[in-house]
């Protein structure tokens, strides 16, 4: 299972690229937790606190797609890297000036937010090139999944670790100078200089001229829905079963089996269509999340949760070989970021949706949403099924079968245009 994972980081430049996004995007993976805890150190309530991490979240949402096509058309190190500088400054400035006066601490976040680099769509796009067969971009992208698991696991341990050891103000300063860390390690390296997007056709709505990839952004909101509602049905559910350590097992078990499937899934060479595979991947998805409702004991429900999540980082990873095939030409870094801005955004809707269910009745009816959430998710799959089969429009190539013999360059795969 390991040989196919370290022929990848053993390819030049591989791991630098795959540490420097990973490190760069901690800004971001641990914005929610540090302001809150930031706020809350400067003695601001909850309700605040909750408001300016959800203007960092919205913000966030808006700039990757814009920042994306901008990486599109003018390349990666002038956007990513004045993106990263400006959203450290931004983050620094809230920081030091603190939640008073208030439009003055909302400005901040949201300008930080919405200057969050786009690393992982970025990261993305320069698979291709590092790696050259696609076999092993479809395995990076696997990897690519699980490594982001371990991210958003490790981040909030840091930022604890900061603010306990310095203070919470520390851990905003520290974080956001390593995301910049992060990305300049990334913007300098040469596949990051010399990668130029494939010439795009001028259309305002950019990727999302792609059919293929509107039906992927419409299940995947889905997926984020689910994913948002798991994490506040736990909430009630742990109350009756220990408190927050039940909770914090909870939430570690569930980003364990993304782990453990991601790196299943890519270990493995896949065939056959990726359209077909993330039906199927989706559809145990949405059966998984079904046992939830249950609620046993403790310990059964950690175990049910791990295997809520099992399926979540093969799908996203199957995911993306379908944004590389849809994305019109020249509009990939954008592509990969509205995947991004759609699962978040899909995510939040599950929190707000998850909360006022949970309220009328309780823990079981809340996690009943995220198997709900997962069966649109299925069926808006399975209702498009030819137009992610075959790109439709002059702006998308056609895509083509992976059971090609000769594992042929495929028309479309971006190790031909570079993008």
């Amino acid at each position: 299972m390991a040989a196919g994972y370290l022929e990848i980081l053993r390819a030049r430049h591989a791991a630098r690229l795959l540490a420097g996004t990973l490190v760069g995007r901690l800004p971001n993976a641990t914005a929610a937790i540090a302001i809150v805890l930031f706020v809350r150190a400067e003695g601001g309530g909850y309700t605040l606190a909750g408001v300016l991490a959800a203007v960092y979240g919205v913000a966030n949402a808006v700039g990757q797609p814009l920042l994306g096509r901008l990486v599109d058309l003018h390349g990666q190190p002038r956007v990513q890297l004045s993106a990263a500088l400006a959203a450290a400054f931004a983050m620094g400035g809230f920081a030091f000036a603190g939640i008073a006066p208030l439009p003055l601490a909302l400005v901040l976040v949201a300008a930080a937010g919405l200057f969050t680099p786009p690393l992982e769509g970025g990261l993305r796009a320069l698979w291709p090139s590092v790696l050259r067969r696609e076999e092993q971009v479809h395995t990076a992208y696997a990897m690519d999944a699980v490594a982001q698991e371990v991210m958003f696991t490790v981040g909030p341990l840091l930022v604890t670790l900061c603010t306990s050891l310095w203070s919470a103000q520390a851990a905003l300063l520290v974080l956001n100078g390593l995301g910049v860390l992060g990305a300049l390690t990334v913007v300098v390296s040469p596949p990051s200089r010399a990668w130029r997007s494939a010439p795009r056709e001028a259309h305002w709505l950019g990727a999302l001229r792609s059919p293929g990839l509107l039906v992927l952004l419409g299940a995947f909101l889905f997926v984020g829905i689910a994913l948002g509602s798991i994490t506040v049905a736990s909430v009630p559910y742990a109350d009756d079963h220990g408190g927050d350590v039940v909770y914090g097992w909870l939430m570690a078990a569930l980003g364990l089996g993304a782990l453990v499937g991601g790196v299943a899934y890519g270990a493995r060479r896949w065939v056959g269509a990726p359209e077909r595979r993330l039906r199927v991947l989706v559809a145990f998805l949405a059966v998984c999340y079904l046992p939830l409702t249950l609620m046993p004991g403790a310990v059964a429900m950690v175990a049910l949760t791990a295997l809520a999540g099992v399926f979540l980082a093969p799908a996203i990873a199957c995911a993306f070989v379908l944004v590389d095939r849809h994305a019109p030409r020249g509009t990939v870094t954008e592509a990969f970021s509205w995947l991004v801005t759609t699962f978040t955004v899909g995510h939040s809707l599950g929190t707000a949706v998850a909360g006022p269910v949970v309220e009328a009745g309780g823990a079981r009816w809340g996690f009943a949403v995220p198997g709900a959430a997962g069966a649109v998710a299925l069926l808006v799959l399975l209702a498009t099924g030819r137009v992610l089969a075959v790109p439709a429009g002059s702006g998308v190539v056609a895509a083509s079968s992976e059971n090609d013999p000769n594992r042929a360059v495929e028309p479309r795969f971006s190790s031909g245009d570079r993008a």
